[in-house]
């Protein structure tokens, strides 16, 4: 099977566990973990240098979610990966779990960094690509942020900070779906042209549809040629994108939702084509 098909069908599977996992729930981080699967997918069944079998090898590429929300997600991709078993991924927010809300590296295999609080991935991010340059290793650093979430100072400081070290294997993304908690991005603080700023700032930024897998295994191809300068791939996106009931639909971020209405999205997500 080639390369790409395998990503998207990838992607196809984080979006029916997701719905899995939170179907029996009735409600969690829907939105933003349906528009990040398909760059997860790029990075979990092609891109990353990891050892499902050993969580904490030293030499592999290290993966910061800092829109924390979209841990959902992340869980499917670990689990599909072979980091635990698919079966946990029902224990999603439930007592006792290795697998709350927001990413938490003390409980659940696979997840570098905790996140949740806003922006902080950015600099903790940089904090690895940093460390592992003085170090002296070749591993990459990948970050994944929000677009709500990179209203934030800490994001632009730390989009000061990384081009003046020349952390070129820090490549980072922003999930640009447009949509943010309570509103849309452009009506709350407006983003404006996204790419440029982090042009400007120093950094080798492009933009690629963000539901395309092949567009942004090119993007990452790219951002590997540099020898000086991090790495910004903005990623156009859909919230929601895949989910019958989400998609398309402004206060999609956390919802409340049936196990019937999360069962007939796994049916039409099954049955569009790849």
């Amino acid at each position: 099977m080639h390369q790409v098909e395998k990503m998207k069908i990838f992607a196809r599977n984080i979006r029916i566990e997701v719905l899995k996992a939170l179907g029996g729930l009735g409600f969690g981080h829907i939105g933003g973990s349906m528009s990040a699967a398909d760059v997860l997918a790029v990075l979990y069944e092609g891109v990353l240098k990891i050892d499902p079998g050993n969580p904490g090898w030293k030499e592999r590429d290290y993966f910061v979610m800092s829109k924390g929300h979209a841990g959902p997600a992340l869980y499917a991709a670990l689990a599909l990966r072979g980091y635990f078993p698919v079966e946990e991924l029902k224990t999603i927010n439930t007592n006792n779990t290795r697998l709350p809300s927001h990413c938490d590296r003390n409980k659940t295999p696979g997840i570098d960094m905790s996140t949740g609080s806003l922006g902080q991935g950015m600099s903790t991010a940089i904090g690895i690509t940093h460390g592992n340059k003085i170090l002296g290793k070749k591993n990459y650093t990948y970050l994944l942020l929000g677009d709500g979430e990179s209203q934030e100072g800490q994001v632009w400081e730390g989009a000061l900070y990384a081009p003046q070290h020349k952390l070129s294997r820090l490549i980072a993304f922003i999930d640009y779906n447009k949509q943010q908690l309570d509103g849309y991005t452009k009506d709350i603080c407006n983003l404006g042209d996204l790419c440029q700023k982090f042009l400007d700032f120093g950094w080798y930024a492009l933009e690629v549809d963000g539901h395309d897998v092949e567009a942004i295994t090119k993007a990452i191809e790219l951002g590997k040629t540099q020898d000086e300068k991090p790495v910004m791939i903005i990623l156009h996106t859909q919230k929601g994108k895949g989910c019958d009931f989400a998609e398309g639909i402004l206060y999609n971020h956390h919802m409340t939702f049936t196990k019937e209405q999360c069962d007939n999205a796994i049916t039409k997500l099954m049955a569009r084509s790849l």
